[in-house]
């Protein structure tokens, strides 16, 4: 993988979005940077990472043939990725929440922002952000229930070791994208996902709170909920929040 290092950007997933309309960008191709002014989480939401602290990098990938119905497949891919090098660090209390979040004692400690461009209803590439806290100690007091590797494990971590391997990890998940092993992606997934089973309270898009339980997800990729009159429902992104 070619790697693009910067010491500070906007956003590295709007950096390498320009760079592909630009020129031919090679599949692959990583953008990191020390600091982002405007870093990006899903919903539009703000990223805060420290300087030189943290991972916050981009990645371009090239798609042959990826229907678009299929999509939320390779966040499921990446969040297996990053999940699975976390794991080495952080071997417990570990969690994927749904849809590109990994939770660490209940905290955040990485988000994914997947977004991909569409032709003739395949998905040609998608740059994939990935902002993982790191060495960062101290976050601003605004920002409840985040966390970071140094703060698990009361020591600083090589972070070019740790890119390194992240990025290995997700060559290796994305082959289950291309042999379509979308059963198995969706399994590993479940397999690890937050508070799956375990009774929970959630607001729905009306600010309506209700119990209920994580079952899974549905073959559209959204959260499969059983409320407490056994029903099982539904929801997409914006439609619903842990409280």
């Amino acid at each position: 993988m070619k790697i693009v290092k910067l010491d500070a950007i906007d956003s590295t997933n709007s950096y390498l979005r320009n760079l592909v309309k630009r020129t031919n960008v090679e599949n692959g191709t990583v953008v990191t940077s020390e600091f982002q002014t405007k870093g990006r989480g899903l919903n539009d939401n703000k990223w805060n990472s420290e300087k030189g602290k943290n991972l916050t990098f981009s990645v371009l990938i090239k798609f042959d043939d990826f229907n678009i119905a299929n999509q939320y497949f390779l966040n499921y891919c990446i969040a297996i990725a990053l999940y699975n090098v976390l794991k080495y660090y952080i071997p417990n209390k570990l969690f994927v929440k749904w849809p590109n979040d990994i939770m660490s004692e209940g905290n955040k400690i990485c988000g994914i922002l997947t977004e991909c461009v569409v032709k003739n209803s395949k998905v040609s590439y998608a740059i994939v952000g990935v902002g993982l806290n790191v060495n960062q100690d101290i976050f601003p007091k605004n920002i409840n229930k985040v966390t970071s590797i140094k703060k698990r494990l009361n020591t600083a971590i090589d972070r070019e070791e740790l890119l390194q391997k992240i990025l290995i990890e997700i060559q290796y998940q994305l082959i289950a994208i291309k042999k379509k092993e979308f059963v198995k992606l969706k399994d590993d997934y479940e397999s690890v996902l937050y508070k799956k089973g375990i009774p929970s309270m959630f607001k729905d898009k009306n600010n309506t709170k209700f119990l209920g339980r994580i079952i899974g997800t549905s073959v559209k990729g959204n959260l499969l909920i059983e409320l407490e009159n056994e029903m099982v429902k539904e929801f997409g992104l914006k439609e619903i929040k842990f409280i």
